[in-house]
C-alpha cells in the first residue's frame, strides 16, 4: 500500500504554520506521487493558501526533484520561487472585485508558454474567487487542458466561492487554521518576539498568520485593535454608536490610505518615466488613456484596502462577542481577548448568548453590505454600530 511521506518541516515547507498533512501531501506529488494540472488551495483567511502555494511551486522547479528532496529551498529554483522571480513561476493577484476577461486573457497566453529554465510553467492565482462568468470562461480551456509542462495553481477561501466549471478541474487542498501555539512558535522562532507577546499575537489573530506579524511586529497594529475590542462595552447611546463608526471608518481610510499611496506614487513615476513625461515635456497621444487606466485601477485598489481593513477590525469585534458567549456558557480554555477579560465580564453581565449572537450576525450583515452589495463602509458601519448598543434595561 502506497503511504503519504512524512510532514516535510524543511527547506521551502518549513514555514508552513500548522499544515503537516498538507505540506506531506504537495511533497509527495512534488516527487510525482498524485500530481496533476491543476491544484486548488482552499482555506481560511490568513491559513497560508497562497504561501502553499508558492512553496508546492518551488518544490516542482526544484533542482533536487522530482524526489524525496524536491523543495529544498536552498538552489537556485527554490529561491528564485520564493523572491518571486523566476521566470517561469506567474504569481497573479488582482486589487479589482473580479478578474476582467483580459485579465484571464493574459493567464491563458502566460499558461500556454513552455518554460524556459524550470521543467513546469505554473500559474499561481492568489484570487481565484474573483474570477467571473465571463473572466472564469475565458481561462477555462487553459485550466482544463493546459500544456503538457504547465500546472495551474489556484487559491479561495472555500470550494464555494470558485466557479463550480474551474474547480471540478482541480484537485482540491484543503489548508487548517494554526493553532495559537502554532502561530506562537512560528514567531518567536521567525520574527524574535518574546514568548508573552507571541502568545498575544497568536490568539487574537485567530490563526491568521499575517495579521499574527503585524501584531507582533507593530505596536500601531496593536493599538488600534485594542481600541476595536473595547466598542461594545462602550456602545451605551446612539451617540457612541455613530462615534464609533465614524472612528473606525476613519481609522480605515488613513491605514489604507497609508498602505497605497508610496504604490500610487511609485506606480505614476513609472508611467510618466514609461511614456518618456516627467517633469517636463509633451505628453504623447496614448498617455491620457493609460493615466486613466491606471487611476481607475488605483481608486478600485484604493477601496479594497479600506474593506480589508474594516473587515479585520469586524474579526475583532466578533470575537469580542464569542468570548462573550463562551464566558456566558462556561466553555473551558482561554479566550481571544484573555488581556481584556474584566471587560469582557461587563459584556456578558449587560447581555445574553442569545443577544451576542444576534450581535455577531449583525456584524456578518454589515461585512456582507459592504463587500456584496458595495454600500459605503461609514453607512454600514453606522446601522451596525446602533443595532449593537447595550440594551438601555441592562446598562
Amino acid at each position: 500500500m502506497t503511504t503519504t511521506p512524512a510532514p516535510a518541516r524543511h527547506g521551502v515547507w518549513a514555514d508552513l504554520v500548522g499544515q503537516h498533512r498538507v505540506t506531506g501531501t504537495l511533497a509527495a506529488a512534488a516527487s510525482g506521487k498524485g500530481m496533476t494540472h491543476a491544484f486548488l488551495f482552499t482555506g481560511p483567511p490568513g491559513s497560508g493558501r497562497s504561501n502553499a502555494a508558492m512553496a508546492f511551486a518551488a518544490a516542482l522547479q526544484c533542482e533536487r526533484g522530482p524526489g524525496r528532496e524536491a523543495g529544498c529551498g536552498q538552489c537556485q529554483a527554490c529561491r528564485t520561487v520564493l523572491a518571486g522571480s523566476h521566470p517561469d513561476v506567474t504569481r497573479v493577484r488582482t486589487d479589482s472585485v473580479q478578474f476582467l476577461v483580459r485579465d484571464a486573457r493574459d493567464m491563458v497566453r502566460k499558461a500556454a508558454m513552455s518554460p524556459v529554465t524550470g521543467r513546469w510553467q505554473v500559474i499561481v492565482v492568489e484570487d481565484a474567487d474573483r474570477f467571473n462568468e465571463s473572466s472564469g470562461n475565458a481561462v477555462l480551456k487553459a485550466v482544463e487542458e493546459p500544456g503538457p509542462r504547465t500546472v495551474w495553481l489556484l487559491c479561495a477561501p472555500t470550494v464555494e466561492d470558485v466557479l463550480p466549471t474551474i474547480r471540478s478541474r482541480c484537485r482540491l487542498v484543503t489548508l487548517a487554521t494554526p493553532s495559537a501555539p502554532e502561530v506562537a512558535e512560528f514567531l518567536v522562532r521567525t520574527a524574535g518576539v518574546s514568548d508573552g507577546l507571541a502568545a498575544y499575537a497568536a490568539r487574537a489573530s485567530q490563526g491568521h498568520i499575517g495579521r499574527a506579524k503585524a501584531l507582533a511586529l507593530d505596536e500601531a497594529t496593536r493599538n488600534r485593535r485594542r481600541e476595536v475590542v473595547k466598542y461594545p462595552r462602550r456602545l451605551t447611546g446612539i451617540g457612541a454608536a455613530m462615534t464609533a463608526a465614524a472612528n473606525l471608518a476613519e481609522v480605515a481610510k488613513e491605514e489604507a490610505d497609508a498602505i497605497t499611496s508610496e504604490q500610487d506614487a511609485r506606480e505614476k513615476a513609472d508611467l510618466d518615466q514609461a511614456f518618456g513625461y516627467e517633469d517636463k515635456g509633451r505628453r504623447p497621444r496614448e498617455y491620457a488613456s493609460a493615466l486613466k487606466d491606471m487611476t481607475e485601477n488605483q481608486k478600485r485598489r484604493a477601496r479594497r484596502r479600506v474593506l480589508d481593513v474594516v473587515d479585520r477590525s469586524l474579526m475583532d469585534l466578533v470575537s469580542v462577542y464569542r468570548d462573550a458567549i463562551a464566558l456566558a456558557v462556561g466553555a473551558p480554555g482561554a479566550l481571544v481577548n484573555e488581556e481584556i477579560r474584566d471587560e469582557i465580564e461587563e459584556v456578558v453581565r449587560a447581555s445574553t448568548p442569545e443577544l451576542n449572537l444576534q450581535r455577531i450576525e449583525w456584524v456578518f450583515a454589515a461585512r456582507e453590505q459592504m463587500m456584496e452589495f458595495n454600500v459605503p463602509p461609514a453607512l454600514a458601519l453606522e446601522s451596525m454600530m446602533v443595532a449593537l448598543r447595550v440594551p438601555e434595561a441592562l446598562r
